[in-house]
């Protein structure tokens, strides 16, 4: 039997709704059912957002440093930064034979805060992230910008709304079956309570299983830590 020979299934925000109301056992009838509907979804891709790391929203950002200037707003649309690091070029594709990268160390607020000469211009080493509702980082020392002009980093980006019915959610398609369930136990909060609890069951799990399916496939290593205590 010969198959369809396409993988380019996905749906669009109005179908999304459709999708939801029927697991809640309900047949949208009206245009209000599809606004309450798409409010719901906006809601619940901010939940998404708190929930962690998105792989698909993580883009390399670079931003040209200006020597001493330590504060730098991070790129719009950027949710968190998960690592950053300095250059000496703007570059975001790979390069060995000119890059030259050096990693940065993120500290928490009170670790900036009781760090002492932050007017110094050297080579930054560590990086604050200060959770505006556009991130701000702060390097220090404050970079003098000579050998390394530039600050790359890895912004967490927010998920985008819903926006109009017919276009795509912004998200992977292994992601569309958590994305159903969860828009059907939201909505079911409106319109079918006695099937939330239900609902809320099978969309954690189904978000679970999508979450791990992101993940990266990397290899991890776990070593014993040796202790030699001193004999005397």
């Amino acid at each position: 039997m010969a198959t369809s020979g396409t993988t380019t299934f996905n749906l669009t925000i109005d179908e999304l709704v459709e999708e939801a109301y029927e697991r809640c056992g309900i047949r949208t009838a009206s245009g209000y059912d599809l606004k309450t509907g798409r409010r719901s979804l906006n809601l619940l891709l901010q939940e998404w957002n708190n929930r962690g790391i998105n792989i698909w929203k993580v883009e390399l950002i670079a931003q040209a440093l200006t020597a001493g200037t330590s504060r730098y707003v991070s790129e719009a649309g950027t949710n968190d930064v998960m690592e950053a690091y300095i250059s000496n070029n703007g570059t975001l594709v790979n390069n060995i034979t000119s890059s030259n990268d050096i990693a940065l160390t993120k500290i928490d607020r009170s670790a900036y805060a009781s760090l002492a000469g932050k007017g110094t211009q050297s080579q930054p080493s560590q990086y604050f992230i200060d959770r505006q509702t556009l991130p701000v980082i702060y390097l220090y020392p404050n970079p003098d910008a000579s050998t390394y002009t530039h600050l790359k980093y890895y912004s967490i980006k927010r998920i985008e709304d819903a926006g109009g019915y017919t276009k795509d959610p912004d998200a992977p398609f292994r992601f569309l079956p958590a994305m159903c369930a969860g828009l059907a136990y939201y909505l079911s909060q409106k319109r079918a309570i006695e099937r939330t609890e239900g609902l809320r069951l099978f969309y954690e799990d189904s978000l679970q299983r999508a979450l791990t399916e992101d993940g990266a496939r990397t290899s991890a290593y776990i070593t014993p830590q040796s202790y030699y205590p001193t004999v005397s």
